[in-house]
Formats: structure tokens, sequence, C-alpha cells
């Protein structure tokens, strides 16, 4: 008998899901085609990692996304329209008063981004293709001044891209011969840069990012916000207020509505799920990437990052797999991942290593240089290339 699964969101886990699962299921006993259907609101499918060449010029907006529709064939349908309602014990889903049933499901909707403070006026997100397109054309015109990147609030995605963000802006500035004439600043509320990921790694990004003589500022939340102030409490509980000419800035992350309205939801605020099998308290119900949260023994979560969601997805679509041929689920997601650091002039490091380390993640940088930047560029061509 065919099976239906039903994927939530178009991101890069759910890409990878319905892949996957057109390629892995239902191959041995009969049961083929198995029906994926694919529930996406957005119709351009960027890539994300591309948004920062996208903020210096690196890059053109339609460089960086396909139609979402191009996912289609092979078994996968593509749902157009905003998800109305999801129900985990039923195992549906409603999109434009249209209820669809499934065997299956696996969210990956990603994290809802709001902006606060009113930045969203006078200030650009870089999380997305509008605010990075509009973002380079700001850049393109400044001739000198204050430029501020600012995390607003924790926790965001992909945690080194305000500070590749920083760095390939202070390339673009430097390059134009502006940087005497500008100050480049980078506020967050963390202790440091990247700190789950350890002492070692954390100190390593922040020298480099000093080394280039932008000045970074951690323990500073952002309280308020002007045309051009920002207002921050520090740890001290004393507030600083510093002026910018531009800014680039992180939304803030929370959990997608329409899952907050379900029993899916933990007392973290996003779905709670098996760490290593991303199973839900619900039966054949699975939840992978952003909208996780997975305690890691150091008592902070798993970051938000897409390789994280890459992994989840190839696991959670051959135990699926294995469920729908009647055989054992035999893959665990075990908290490797990786992640690349744009440094600027062509340079990039890479990092990697172990997130569910004992007692601490086990995460080590690579000399940065050429290679792995190019290593980088060439994943987004594969990427286009085997997924659209």
């Amino acid at each position: 008998m065919s099976k239906t699964i039903l994927v939530l969101g178009a991101g890069t886990g759910g890409i990878i899901t319905a892949k996957e699962l057109s390629r892995e299921a239902g191959k041995g006993s009969g049961v083929n085609p198995v029906k994926i259907i694919v529930f996406e609101k957005e119709e351009k499918n960027v890539f994300a990692p591309s948004l920062l060449w996208l903020m210096v010029g690196k890059r053109k907006p339609e460089q960086i996304y396909r139609s979402t529709n191009k996912i289609a064939g092979s078994g996968i349908e593509v749902v157009p329209g905003v998800i109305e309602k999801v129900n985990p014990e039923a195992i549906s889903v409603t999109v434009r008063g249209k209820e669809y049933k499934g065997d299956y499901m696996v969210i990956s909707l990603g994290v809802e981004q709001v902006a606060e403070h009113n930045l969203d006026n006078f200030a650009q997100d870089f999380y997305t293709l509008e605010g990075a397109k509009i973002f380079n054309e700001q850049l393109q015109k400044f001739e000198g001044g204050k430029i501020a990147v600012v995390i607003p609030s924790l926790p965001f995605k992909c945690p080194a891209a305000p500070y590749e963000a920083a760095m390939l802006i202070e390339a673009f500035i430097r390059k134009k011969g502006l940087r005497n004439k500008t100050e480049i600043s980078l506020y967050t509320p963390e202790p440091g840069p990247m700190a789950v990921a350890g002492k070692e790694l954390s100190g390593a990004v922040k020298q480099i990012v000093e080394s280039k003589n932008i000045h970074y500022f951690p323990l500073h939340q952002l309280i308020a916000a002007t045309e051009n102030t920002l207002t921050f409490r520090l740890a001290s509980g004393e507030t600083k207020t510093t002026a910018f000419d531009l800014l680039a800035y992180t939304p803030k992350h929370q959990c997608p509505s329409v899952i907050k309205e379900t029993a899916l939801v933990g007392k973290s605020g996003w779905i709670e799920v098996d760490r290593n099998t991303m199973e839900t308290a619900f039966l054949n119900v699975y939840a992978i990437g952003d909208i996780t949260h997975i305690p890691l023994e150091m008592g902070k979560p798993l970051p938000k990052a897409g390789v994280f969601a890459h992994y989840q997805a190839a696991i959670v679509a051959h135990n699926i797999a294995k469920k729908i041929e009647g055989e054992i689920p035999d893959k665990i997601f075990n908290g490797e991942g990786q992640c690349f650091l744009e440094l600027g002039d062509g340079k990039a490091g890479y990092a990697g290593g172990d997130f569910y380390g004992s007692p601490l993640p086990n995460v080590k940088m690579k000399k940065p240089g050429y290679w792995w930047h190019w290593t980088k560029v060439f994943f987004e061509k594969y990427w286009f290339f085997k997924y659209f």
C-alpha cells in the first residue's frame, strides 16, 4: 500500500528530506511510488549562505535563488501557500482551507523572523534576499562614517554569519579606499563569537575579527534603536548609546506561530525531539533543523545551522524509508557539524567537529585560506545543480 509523507518547509532540511525519500522510500517492497508532499510558502528558494555575498556585491539576487517548484517530480509534489494548521496527532496539514493527510510527517519550517525595536524601518535584515540586496545598494553609495552589525537577540541561525558579514564589509570598504574614513562595529549579547563551539574557536574568531580593526562589543544587549542610534544594556547593568550611519542586523528568531499552537512545542519554546532520531512525542512525526531544541551536555542548545538540518534530513529520510519497508531504522544523528567562515579578500576558515562531545563540544578550526572560500563557492554551485 502506498505511503504519503508530508514535508513541511522547503529549506535545506525539507529539500534533502524530500529528495532522499524520493530516492530511497518504497523501492524494495513494491510500494512505489511513495507520495511526498512538500509545503512551502515562498516561491523563491534562496540559498541562504550566499546572502553574505549578495550584501557586498559578490552576487546578484537572481544568482542565489531558484523557483521552489523546481524540486517537484520523481514522486515529489509541491503545495504552495501558508500552512494554516498542523495536526501532529492526525498527521495532517491544512493549506488554503484544504487538509492533507499523511502516514509520516517531517517538520522543517525553520524559524519565524521578526524585526525588533523597529529596526526594519531604518536598517537591513541581511538574512533576507531583499534586506541583503538593499544593504548592498546602500553600501555601494557609502562614502564613510560608522557601519554597525548588530545581533539584537538570541538564538539566531548560522552563528558565524554576523562575524562573516562584518569581515566582508571591512574588505569591501578597504578595497573602495574608505577604510580610514570608516568605523566598523559588531554588537552582540553573546559572551564571545560562536561560544557554544568552545573557548578555543571563539577566541580564534574574535582575534581574526579584531585583527581587521573591527570593533567588537560582546555582552551588549540591544534595548532601543532610532534611525541613527543604538542603545544597549551592558553586563554591569549600565546603558550605552552609540551612533551609526549604516546598519545591518539579524532578526529575532522564534518558533513559527502555526507550530506554537500545537502540542509539539516544549518548555524551550521550540520542538523538542530525540536528539539521535529527531522523533517528536508523536508517532511517525519528526522535526529537523532550526525549529528544534536539542540541549547539549554543556547546558546550551545545539546551534541553529543548515549543516545540522542537512544531516538530520538525510537520517530521517533513511529511517522513514526503512519503516516503510518494514525494517528497523538504523541511522542516528551524532552531532557532527561544520561551517565555513568568510574572512573577506577571497579567504575563508573552516571549523567542524562533534557538538555532542562530552563534557564539551569538540570543535576545531582549520587554517584559513583561499581553499576554503573556493570550497564554499563549489558547494553553492553543487547545491543548485543537485537539487534544482
